[in-house]
């Protein structure tokens, strides 16, 4: 898709359009065959951690929306995925190293001409977070839905940082839990569920 067919997809509401950029959920899948993968959630809690190289020694490193990395101790340093629901500037995708860039928000009118065109562009599939929404009752939130979605892969193994639903709040901004509109006790269930029945998804406290 060039860029007059970008905007004239965004201004027709053309989804499908918006779907054949993307490579398939099996391409993107296939990459981490194998491999061991760090999901980097945004909980505050997180920067009082000495993660850091563990989460480097990781063979695929995913963040989360504005992906705040306080230190290096205890977040690491490498993003080789970033996981969208919000706008990227181009600055802010060149600070984190030009990472791969997949779009998890149902809003496709959000998706930005930069993010649409970055190599291996992946948009969630809306079925996906239709399912998930209707399992939890409101809408899931980035994290959880990159969850889902990798834990159908044939990954090595997934660990998970920076995940505490909230109790500790997120760096990315000010917000209580009551502003944010997901159903965190819900996404935690879900988290202790799918890592009881899969030994490959270890969750850090």
């Amino acid at each position: 898709m060039n860029r007059l067919q970008y905007l004239f997809a965004k201004w027709r509401g053309d989804e499908a359009a918006f779907a054949a950029a993307s490579v398939t959920e099996a391409e993107l899948l296939k990459t981490i065959e194998g491999k061991q993968v760090a999901l980097i959630g945004n909980a505050r809690a997180l920067a009082e951690q000495d993660y850091g190289a563990e989460i480097d020694s990781a063979d695929v490193i995913i963040r989360i929306n504005s992906a705040p990395m306080p230190s290096a101790r205890s977040h690491g340093t490498r993003t080789d995925w970033l996981a969208l629901a919000v706008r990227l500037s181009p600055d802010e995708f060149d600070r984190l190293g030009q990472p791969r860039l997949l779009w998890l928000s149902p809003k496709f009118k959000r998706i930005s001409w930069n993010v649409l065109q970055a190599p291996g562009f992946f948009r969630y599939p809306p079925a996906r977070y239709q399912r998930l929404r209707a399992d939890l009752g409101t809408g899931p939130t980035t994290g959880i839905m990159m969850i889902d979605l990798l834990a159908t892969s044939r990954m090595a193994g997934l660990r998970l940082y920076g995940f505490d639903f909230f109790a500790s709040l997120s760096l990315s901004g000010p917000r209580t839990k009551a502003d944010v509109g997901h159903n965190f006790d819900g996404e935690a269930a879900f988290v202790a569920d799918l890592s009881a029945r899969d030994p490959r998804i270890v969750h850090r406290r």
